[in-house]
């Protein structure tokens, strides 16, 4: 008879890491880890807030701490996860959810500055966090990294194009590392969530919304009425997925994607087209 399957999805004992921790969606996630008995490090560059967080964690019994942590500085992203393993003995999960989003622009208008700050976060930083605890999981010969993803990395739409490379880039990241770590049992997976509507995509929504000459209100709608589940998503909808797959239930699952939309594939709008003056008319006409 083959080995008896673990009988739950609980995580205690489990020393996990949560980057961009601080709200949203991050904090969704840290909170169901917690919440199903891994000791979690809240880790954010907006450490007030998540030093709050964490305390409104620790009231309700839950065994977490907080953490400065830019994930754009690779130095400084080694000697974190150096220090993790000094104050716990070890690293078991690491969810690389810390990102930021692009202001909405064609790419023929895109700035060097904003197509490099948006992949500074959301992709290098992801390549720096999973070097680090690569490396120290490597060692341990176990542990679990879930990067957090988005359908726009599988069905980029127009005007992000920065957020589109960067999550495409954190599949194809997820997927190379997963091939590498599993001879020591170190297991990687991808989340590409859909719309969840947190404080950071309402920003985003406003942006788009203005980009496409229509209201916020009306962005927001119609982006839930092309979700088949009729509903924006929640944080605790991407959470319960990184969750297991963090758990011993997914423990033969490594190097995949898991779209986690309502249904949603991706959205496939063109903006209106873009005037032209005169001077930028006449320089193609030169051409």
């Amino acid at each position: 008879m083959g080995k008896e399957m673990p009988s739950g999805c609980r995580l205690d004992g489990q020393i996990a890491v949560v980057t961009g921790a601080a709200q949203g969606l991050g904090l969704g996630i840290a909170t169901q880890l917690a919440q199903d008995g891994a000791t979690v490090v809240l880790s954010d560059v907006q450490l007030e807030k998540t030093q709050a967080a964490a305390a409104r964690l620790t009231k309700q019994g839950f065994k977490v701490d907080a953490a400065y942590l830019d994930v754009s500085d690779s130095s400084g992203v080694a000697a974190f996860f150096d220090r993790v393993v000094q104050e716990h003995g070890r690293l078991d999960i690491l969810v690389c959810n810390a990102g930021v989003n692009q202001a909405v622009a064609p790419i023929v208008e895109l700035s060097d500055p904003e197509w490099q700050r948006v992949l500074d976060v959301s992709l290098d930083g992801i390549f720096y966090c999973c070097r680090a605890a690569g490396r120290i999981m490597e060692r341990q010969e176990a542990g679990c990294i879930v990067n957090i993803s988005s359908i726009n990395g599988r069905h980029p739409p127009a005007l992000v194009v920065a957020y589109n490379v960067a999550k495409a880039g954190t599949i194809a990241l997820t997927k190379t590392l997963a091939l590498e770590m599993a001879p020591c049992g170190v297991r990687v997976n991808a989340v590409c969530p859909g719309p969840v509507y947190t404080e950071l995509n309402e920003r985003v929504m406003a942006g788009r919304a203005q980009s496409l000459g229509v209201s916020q209100d009306q962005i927001v709608e119609r982006i839930r009425a092309s979700i088949p589940l009729g509903r924006w998503g929640e944080p605790e909808d991407v959470a319960g997925m990184v969750a297991f797959l963090c758990s011993p239930r997914a423990s033969w699952i490594t190097g995949e994607e898991f779209i986690v939309s309502g249904g949603l594939e991706g959205l496939a709008v063109s903006p209106p087209k873009r005037p032209r003056d005169n001077q930028q008319a006449e320089s193609t006409k030169a051409d």
